[in-house]
């Protein structure tokens, strides 16, 4: 599983593909410089319950990381990612 970001300057999304397949997205808009808003996770029938979209949501972390900008997770799944899993908050917003 590769996990592939594309993005402009306004949004953007984190793209899991399994070959040529997507298996998942997780997409998010750029609100104010050094923040983003995830509002949406989406896997394929095919690839539910086998950590696709934690894996998506990883990728995001560190891109913040390494970018220095915080998460807002209004996506329910992001969110509960967040709630979950305190490694992860020093990029929450």
């Amino acid at each position: 599983m590769n996990i592939v970001i594309e993005e402009n300057d306004k949004k953007g999304a984190a793209i899991a593909m399994d070959g040529d397949l997507e298996a998942g997205r997780m997409t998010f808009v750029k609100s104010f410089p050094g923040m983003i808003i995830i509002d949406h996770t989406e896997v394929g029938d095919d690839y539910r319950n086998n950590g696709v979209g934690r894996k998506m949501l990883d990728a995001m972390v560190e891109k913040a990381r390494k970018e220095s900008f915080k998460i807002l997770p209004l996506c329910p799944y992001a969110k509960s990612v967040f709630d979950k899993d305190p490694s992860i908050a020093d990029v929450l917003k």
